[in-house]
């Protein structure tokens, strides 16, 4: 039994004794050792800490700086060039077809005043709804261009984490955080910075 007095841990142990010319019998007696409690919650602090440290022995610990790391990237560079010269093509696309159209529309407004009302309601309508039909494709090519991209963009992200995973696990990583813009790494050891060493396995993959 172990009991606290007086800023003291008594360590209560049974002790054993015998009466002369009877048969043995079992008295309880009290042995009390005394301990120092100070010296106790010491040496417990230390076992804590030593403890502690062994753990983060155990845990190997990387980040990467995951913005860095995309902008980087020489296949989503290009992924993004690819797609900027599409879109750029699809403005001009617009541009010309939108020019075209106000063209057809002036000169039918030229032309109006020498029709007659109905045939000038007539024509106007079939423009007006041309006009609708080309602006609701033109809008539809716009939505499946921005949906290839974002598609693109999602393997680029489930690639570049594969290639994270892969290098753990092969490195004997027990994490690897992701820093930069958003991340959740607001300070880190440049000893443990990775973005540099994944950046270089991927653009190395996508080179060859």
């Amino acid at each position: 039994m172990i009991v606290f007095h007086k800023n003291y841990l008594w360590v209560v142990v049974p002790k054993i004794s015998y009466q002369k010319n009877l048969m043995p019998a079992f008295q309880k007696a009290l042995l009390f050792l005394r301990i120092d409690k100070n010296q106790m919650m010491k040496k417990l602090v230390v076992l804590a800490i030593a403890i502690t440290a062994m753990a983060c022995q155990q845990n190997k610990i990387g980040y990467v700086d995951s913005v860095k790391i995309m902008d980087d990237y020489q296949e989503k560079i290009d992924v993004d060039a690819r797609f900027q010269t599409k879109a750029q093509a699809m403005t001009r696309k617009r541009d010309s077809i939108s020019q075209a159209f106000q063209m057809e529309l002036q000169e039918f407004q030229s032309k109006a005043q020498s029709m007659s009302q109905q045939n000038a309601q007539e024509q106007y309508s079939q423009i007006q709804q041309r006009g609708q039909q080309i602006g609701q494709q033109l809008q539809q090519e716009e939505q499946q261009l921005q949906q290839k991209s974002q598609a693109e963009m999602d393997t680029l992200v489930r690639k570049v984490k594969k290639e994270i995973r892969a290098y753990g696990k092969a490195n004997g990583y027990t994490y690897i955080l992701g820093g930069g813009d958003g991340g959740s790494v607001i300070y880190g050891d440049d000893a443990k910075d990775l973005t540099d060493e994944i950046l270089k396995i991927l653009n190395d993959k996508y080179e060859n």
